[in-house]
């Protein structure tokens, strides 16, 4: 298999919620998106949550209209969601489970479960022009039912594989492979994302169906010691070092 370009799409919502930690304007997203980009991130992602706990309706406006690379909106299926991607029209959406008391996105999406309202939200963005990602564990019956509802592509949930330890780590990064595997088989674009760092980007960049990762919890922080630049440049340099690898990814 030829080894693809890996995208680094760079998450800049917690440098709103630095922001939001003190009122006003600054740290502005939208200045670190455009830092980003010129720093080399392939793409920006931007969750606008229902409680806007850190990226702002303006927040999303400005970056449509300003950031010169795509702009990936992650989102709750809800009727308010979609109407806002609708009016503002990124380049994607991100499908993604969410719930008020949660710090963060602790999972996948069920589409199995939700099959219908879903396919429903992917019609009403894809006639809008919005490619449709849905935000899922590596399991494959939601693989599957992602592929029924004519979603574009899967981003597959690495929490767990980060979180994991020693032998326990290597069957969820094998299960991770197996997914992008039958995603592509499926002739779905296949992303993955969440948790993960310099330690554990390595063995997912070398999933060579993987064609996109979505970073950003992780490099604001180290950005607070060392900038966005050089932290988004490291990041660069480990994906590409284990993206020369290509380790294949195995068949489910």
């Amino acid at each position: 298999m030829t080894k693809r370009h890996l995208r680094l799409g760079v998450n800049i919502d917690h440098v709103a919620t630095i922001r939001n930690a003190r009122g006003g304007g600054h740290p502005d997203p939208v200045r670190a998106a455009d830092l980003a980009v010129r720093a080399g991130a392939d793409g920006i992602t931007a969750h606008l949550r229902e409680d806007r706990r850190h990226i702002s309706d303006d927040d999303i406006a400005a970056l449509v209209e300003t950031i010169p690379a795509p702009i990936n909106l992650e989102m709750a299926a809800t009727d308010e969601m979609v109407a806002i991607a609708v009016r503002h029209r990124p380049d994607a959406v991100c499908i993604v489970p969410e719930r008020r008391e949660e710090r963060t996105t602790e999972g996948g999406i069920d589409v199995v479960a939700s099959r219908d309202r879903l396919a429903s939200v992917v019609r009403v963005l894809k006639q809008a022009g919005i490619e449709v990602t849905m935000f899922i564990e590596p399991a494959p019956a939601q693989i599957e039912a992602a592929s029924a509802i004519e979603a574009f592509a899967v981003e597959l949930h690495t929490g767990a594989y980060c979180n994991a330890i020693a032998g326990e780590r290597e069957r969820r990064r094998n299960e991770i492979a197996a997914a992008a595997a039958l995603a592509e088989r499926l002739g779905l674009e296949c992303h993955a994302g969440h948790g993960l760092t310099y330690e554990t980007v390595g063995p997912i960049a070398a999933i060579p169906q993987i064609v996109e990762l979505n970073i950003g919890h992780f490099l604001i922080g180290e950005a607070i010691f060392c900038g966005l630049e050089a932290s988004m440049q490291r990041m660069r340099a480990v994906m590409d070092e284990w993206r020369r690898v290509a380790v294949p990814a195995l068949q489910s």
